[in-house]
């Protein structure tokens, strides 16, 4: 790193000036060099602080309650506690840190489980730096970042895993379950188009000329007809659905 931090106990720590404006981050993975460099460009943005590193999963956990960061850039394939893992133990924690995985993995099942255990974006190590960039930005403003090579993929799989077993009974097929939910009326539509492309309650109010509590009203009756649970699963929906669009 640069010459204003410091190490401690095996991870690096910025000590410098953190101003509030700026969005802190901390990146975890075990290659030294591609930590490095990577913290170096994210630098570079007048936004972006670079609080911390990790190299394993313990350090990740050690770091996030120490610097509270707002992103964390987390590798899935670290030594001793991986990312999944680390994912895992950051569900029981109070922690609000919003998570991007940041990896060269191309297990769609992998991506699949990090998004399920909370992860708000995914980014592959390929991906082009001003991507990377953007979704940090993204993510910390509440938005949810899938990378346009994997989006279809997890789509495919986080619907295959949500859907339920196939009938007993041979004799008369079951109905897809989107044919056993209500219809979304053309406003409900409107708004998970919204959901998708990342709008907030307040932004999705503003621009349809409706108080914020008659989105919230709308979001409560789409969650219960498309049996969703969360914005997420309503965003990955869409997807699936081709509902996104209307940008």
């Amino acid at each position: 790193m640069s010459d204003n931090s410091t190490a401690l106990d095996g991870f690096s720590a910025v000590t410098g000036n953190t101003g509030k404006s700026k969005i802190r981050i901390v990146v975890a993975d075990d290659h030294p060099i591609f930590r490095d460099g990577l913290c170096k460009l994210l630098a570079l943005e007048e936004d972006f602080e670079v609080v911390a590193q990790a190299q394993d999963g313990r350090q990740v956990l050690d770091v996030l309650q120490q610097f509270d960061p707002d992103i964390l850039l987390l590798d899935l394939k670290m030594p001793g506690l991986d990312g999944l893992a680390t994912l895992q133990r950051l569900q029981g924690s109070k922690n609000k840190t919003r998570v991007i995985v940041l990896t060269a993995s191309d297990d769609k099942n992998e991506f699949v489980q990090a998004m399920k255990l909370g992860t708000s974006g995914i980014v592959l190590k390929q991906t082009a730096t001003e991507l990377l960039i953007k979704s940090i930005r993204k993510v910390h403003a509440g938005e949810i970042w899938l990378d346009s090579h994997t989006t279809a993929a997890v789509i495919r799989q986080f619907v295959a895993a949500d859907e339920p077993p196939a009938p007993a009974a041979p004799s008369q097929q079951q109905p897809p379950r989107d044919r056993e939910r209500s219809p979304l009326s053309q406003r409900e539509r409107e708004i998970v188009a919204l959901v998708a492309q990342g709008f907030k309650n307040k932004e999705m109010a503003e621009k349809m000329f409706i108080s914020e509590q008659t989105v919230k009203n709308h979001l409560h009756n789409i969650f219960d007809k498309l049996g969703v649970s969360d914005r997420l699963e309503l965003a990955l929906y869409a997807i699936h659905n081709n509902l996104h669009t209307g940008r």
